[in-house]
């Protein structure tokens, strides 16, 4: 167990931390370039969220191993560290959002609820997971074990509840790809997508299963578990192995695949049954009365009952063809001019089709 003298329990290494410190403030530094580049911020600012979130943890970690009886410094780079990969998986949930905008006529639910709803779970999880590590980081400072134990607790409840959200993220992301795959509308980048999102989720579950394990090792062994209990809690590797080095993958698997590169930023340019042909549609629109938007915010009526969509994807006559189509490898979200073209489209259709 740690001690006072050494919050950590182990002696921590000095160079891993320095190591992840840089390795994601350059993974940093490469979202924040392409969310300028593509005009894909309300998209993918989550992954410059967490990696500011998760480069402030290695880089406050490095500085509290050399202090390593410092409890500030170490509650701040346990918390960081805690809550970096959470925020980054809200990415991923705006990146399906946004695929099933492009897809609409294969989207499971209206794409803002998908949206809506993971993102509400993310920030619960962020929640838990914040009061948890403070917790746990405070009960080793005072050697309090039962502050100890609820905070673990809490831990433990946040990383099963973000492995819960992961599988269900996983389901509705392979709902969307078989449809894709029976109507035969799967060009590259959108293949792209969906290995991307399979992907990256699996890394976030196995991260979850080690915070889960390292949890209830903790629990179990604050609770005079015996001498075999915590095994994970006694040496630095594990959380290299199973965390760092996975979500590492992860924020530069976006970094070579980011969104911004294969699908359309403006919400209202969509994908037709050709898997070839894209056209700028009316957007996403739910005609649902005012009053079930305060009623029934996440639209679980929508989700349960066939509520009749506005199938504007069956009228593609009617719809502009837009040249730079992505399915054919011409898209792009780079251009000035095109990027200033569909914020101001985007946010015309947010007005209308956010409800």
């Amino acid at each position: 167990m740690a001690t006072i003298d050494n919050l950590f329990g182990y002696d921590a290494n000095k160079i891993l931390p320095i190591i992840a410190a840089v390795v994601i403030g350059i993974s940093l530094i490469g979202h924040t370039y392409q969310n300028q580049h593509y005009k894909f911020w309300r998209i993918t600012f989550f992954m410059f969220y967490g990696g500011l979130f998760y480069t402030i943890g290695w880089v406050v970690r490095c500085i509290s191993i050399q202090y390593p009886g410092n409890l500030p410094l170490f509650m701040i780079q346990s918390i960081f560290i805690y809550l970096g990969p959470p925020i980054y998986s809200a990415a991923e949930y705006n990146t399906l959002g946004r695929l099933m905008h492009y897809l609409p006529m294969h989207a499971v639910i209206n794409p803002n609820r998908v949206v809506y709803i993971f993102v509400f779970l993310g920030s619960l999880v962020e929640m838990l997971t914040a009061i948890g590590g403070s917790w746990m980081a405070a009960a080793q400072g005072k050697d309090d074990k039962g502050l100890m134990t609820d905070g673990a607790t809490l831990m433990a409840i946040a990383v099963v509840l973000q492995g819960v959200v992961e599988v269900a993220f996983i389901t509705m992301t392979g709902i969307l790809h078989h449809r894709c795959v029976r109507a035969n509308m799967l060009p590259r980048n959108v293949r792209t997508m969906f290995i991307m999102l399979y992907g990256t989720s699996t890394l976030i579950i196995i991260r979850c299963v080690f915070r889960a394990i390292e949890t209830f090792q903790l629990r179990s062994l604050v609770s005079g578990g015996g001498e075999n209990s915590g095994a994970l809690l006694r040496h630095e590797w594990p959380l290299y192995v199973f965390e760092t080095v996975p979500v590492v993958i992860y924020t530069y698997w976006l970094n070579i695949i980011h969104p911004g590169r294969f699908i359309p930023n403006d919400l209202r340019q969509y994908l037709d049954f050709d898997g070839k042909t894209e056209r700028m549609g009316p957007g996403w629109i739910n005609k649902r009365p005012w009053f079930m938007f305060i009623a029934d915010p996440f639209d679980f009526v929508g989700m349960l009952t066939p509520v009749k969509r506005d199938e504007f994807y069956l009228e593609s006559e009617r719809w502009d063809i837009v040249e730079d189509s992505f399915a054919q490898g011409r898209g792009s979200n780079a251009s000035a001019t095109k990027g200033q073209q569909a914020d101001t489209g985007t946010r015309r259709s947010y007005r209308k089709l956010v409800f």
